[in-house]
């Protein structure tokens, strides 16, 4: 009997701890069902989360062009490949949607991309066996171009498919690649890592955008798949200061310098001293974008390597003199040494001078005695250093690119008061030196150096920023600035002026050289050798008004015996100079002394025939170029009432144009003959033209595309 009770009393109790539960649960039951939510989380919207899959759809990035839109860096499309290995995808066994055949689809592929059949082959048995649903290929399947994709397509292996994402494309590899830098992707998105590139990432960037959409459990879209879209927005386009065809004369230009003199480095810039826009600035070592592997150089040393410029300097030494009233050019001095105190001693590069010398002499030979004089009992080692400030010596220059990293004025110590007269000791950059010059060349007045001209929205065209002239000081007046132009343009000109040979041919020419001594990395003052200087010239051409104004530096080139130190940067100066002022078709203001040229008048050649036009012209001294056999003339780069010089060239184009011979042609007049047929003409090198990449005699069309070389 106790047996019995005891029994029904744990069944009793048993039953209502299932009846307690029961009664738990199935409130709980009903209060989800009335609810929708399970510890605060909504049912329906996690059920709707569990089913939907979404992808980003990315930003196109803003591309990069010059002045004139001349694509520099913009996005392309590349490609990933990946293989579905789970047999349980291909729903039509007759139609299969995975790999079904491991070795063909390994060596097939492998063909394409020039990769690794075998181990393509272990990739995709080892997935299979693992019971992966797809593998991907490594680095060989990444990184495909729409050719190899499209190639792959045409071979139909079941199973293969493809990603696509943008990669950073820089169409003239190392084309400015320092200023323009670099972008890769990182973690999923394109950025910026130097450069323009790195300087603009987020107006380049844009904002990403979204696509959600309802799956099933095979992860294809339901067939009212719920879809939303958020549009991604593409970043905006930048436009840059630099002008491709002078950029590419100065890349040629440093090109040939480095394989002919194997210089450590070199820089050099080219700006408008009106407007401060660069249209030009490189560097060697560069390096290309495309292909960043065993870069030598990072760094824009154009506005990050700050340096002792040497003679260059004494050109604000001089204004600086001039603007207080203590130089008169035809004073005189005792060249070879000086001494401004017990301790110090200044030498001239020559070591012995020459003689008792006017400072006018002392600055076309670029004495170190003369401006240490002229700081030293003239004008004050006090005086001097506000000139230095008001020349923005002591801070950086303001260009929008990243890294720029500004000089320091060394002036603690009596020497290095005087030494930094002729630019030693003092450091500065290439984009210090030649925004200083600015003001010597544009009136007094120092504008601030800009490479961004402005930046766009790709989809309205409206221009959202925009940069303008900016003058950030002005440490001299304008009289000075004249006074101060006409003595660098002497030392171009004078008989013993260290300028000599950066004289250019149609264009007279203000500037100073500089040789600047290499602080000795061993310590222990300055390196010895012919070859260890910085060799350096700051100028402005057309002198009486400069619409270019450039700063080239040579570190440690190889030099032969016979060569002097300013042959590598003269080339470069007179090279790019010469062809860029040109091709801006500046009005030449000099011409070759040896020659004597005689200036004519156009006549009337309104309404004549190709013949009696030729003839008309061939009259006045020209060379005359017919371009074409038709008998009517269509355009000449010359007009009646024109003035002429005596053997330039003139050209005729006909109704019926062909390609002439332009072998022996100038920058100018070759761009001058694309400009007449509306031509697309690339100039590769600088110089006279060689070759042509349109035969003689080939018919001429709009558009047409012509490609000249050319050679000093």
């Amino acid at each position: 009997m106790k047996r019995n009770k005891t029994s029904q009393r744990m069944a009793l109790i048993l039953l209502s701890i299932f009846a307690v539960l029961f009664l738990v649960l199935a409130g709980r039951f009903l209060f989800i069902q009335a609810s929708g939510e399970v510890a605060g989380v909504n049912l329906k919207k996690y059920a709707e989360e569990k089913r939907t899959d979404s992808y980003q759809l990315e930003a196109t990035r803003g591309k990069i062009l010059d002045r004139n839109g001349m694509e520099l860096a913009y996005d392309q499309p590349t490609y990933s490949i990946y293989a579905i290995v789970d047999e349980s995808y291909s729903a039509d066994k007759d139609n299969p949607l995975h790999v079904t055949d491991v070795d063909k689809t390994a060596e097939e592929i492998a063909a394409v991309i020039d990769g690794d059949a075998a181990d393509m082959k272990k990739r995709l048995q080892e997935g299979i066996d693992d019971g992966k649903f797809q593998v991907e290929f490594g680095s060989a399947g990444k990184g495909l171009s729409q050719n190899q994709k499209k190639k792959i397509e045409d071979l139909k292996l079941p199973g293969v498919q493809f990603t696509e994402e943008a990669k950073r494309f820089y169409p003239n590899g190392t084309f400015a690649s320092q200023v323009i830098g670099l972008a890769q992707r990182k973690d999923g998105v394109i950025a910026g890592m130097t450069g323009i590139e790195q300087q603009l990432n987020d107006q380049l960037a844009g904002k990403n955008g979204n696509i959600a959409y309802e799956r099933d459990g095979y992860g294809f879209k339901l067939l009212n798949p719920s879809e939303e879209v958020t549009a991604a927005d593409d970043g905006d386009n930048v436009y840059l200061t630099i002008d491709q065809k002078i950029q590419t004369l100065l890349e040629d230009t440093l090109s040939q310098v480095e394989g002919k003199w194997n210089p450590k480095k070199v820089s050099a810039i080219v700006m408008n001293p009106k407007t401060g826009e660069i249209v030009a600035m490189s560097n060697r070592p560069s390096y290309d974008p495309n292909n960043p592997e065993n870069v030598e150089n990072w760094y824009n040393d154009a506005i990050s390597n700050p340096v002792e410029p040497g003679s260059t300097m004494k050109m604000f030494t001089v204004a600086s003199a001039i603007e207080e009233g203590k130089w008169n050019p035809d004073d005189t001095f005792k060249s070879g040494s000086f001494k401004p105190d017990k301790d110090t001693t200044i030498r001239d590069w020559n070591k012995n001078g020459w003689g008792t010398i006017t400072y006018l002499e002392g600055m076309q030979r670029s004495s170190n005695v003369m401006v240490a004089n002229l700081v030293a009992n003239k004008l004050g080692e006090d005086k001097f250093l506000e000139y230095l400030k008001k020349f923005h010596f002591d801070q950086k220059a303001g260009i929008d690119l990243p890294g720029e990293i500004p000089g320091t004025i060394l002036y603690n110590y009596q020497s290095e008061k005087i030494s930094t007269s002729y630019g030693q000791g003092t450091t500065a950059t290439p984009i210090q030196m030649i925004t200083a010059a600015s003001a010597i060349a544009n009136d007094g007045k120092m504008v601030k150096p800009h490479i961004i001209d402005k930046i766009v929205d790709p989809d309205t065209k409206e221009v959202v920023e925009e940069k303008k002239t900016e003058v950030q000081a002005e440490p001299i007046s304008k009289e000075t600035a004249d006074e101060t132009m006409k003595i660098l343009e002497s030392v171009v000109t004078s008989e013993h002026g260290t300028g000599k040979p950066f004289k250019l041919d149609d264009y007279s020419v203000a500037g100073k050289t500089g040789t600047a001594q290499i602080p000795n990395p061993n310590g222990g003052g300055y390196m010895q050798g012919k070859d260890n200087y910085l060799f350096s010239f700051l100028g402005m051409a057309p002198a009486d008004d400069p619409e270019l104004m450039m700063y080239v530096s040579v570190l440690q080139p190889e030099l032969a015996a016979t060569e002097t130190g300013s042959e590598p940067s003269a080339f470069i100066f007179k090279n790019v100079m010469e062809n860029a002022l040109h091709y801006m078709d500046i009005s030449p203001d000099q011409t070759n002394e040896k020659e004597e040229v005689t200036e004519t008048r156009i006549p009337d050649i309104e309404s004549m025939s190709t013949r009696a036009t030729q003839k008309a012209l061939e009259d006045t001294g020209m060379q005359v170029m017919v371009i074409g056999n038709g008998d009517k003339v269509v355009k000449t780069n010359v007009k009646s009432g024109d003035e002429v010089l005596e053997g330039e060239r003139a050209i005729i184009v006909t109704d019926e144009p062909s390609m002439p011979d332009i072998t022996g042609w100038s920058v100018r007049e070759v761009l001058e003959l694309g400009e007449l047929l509306e031509l697309d003409v690339e100039t590769i090198h600088s110089g006279y033209a060689m070759t042509q990449s349109i035969k003689k005699g080939t018919k001429l069309n709009k558009n047409d595309y012509l490609a000249v070389e050319f050679s000093t």
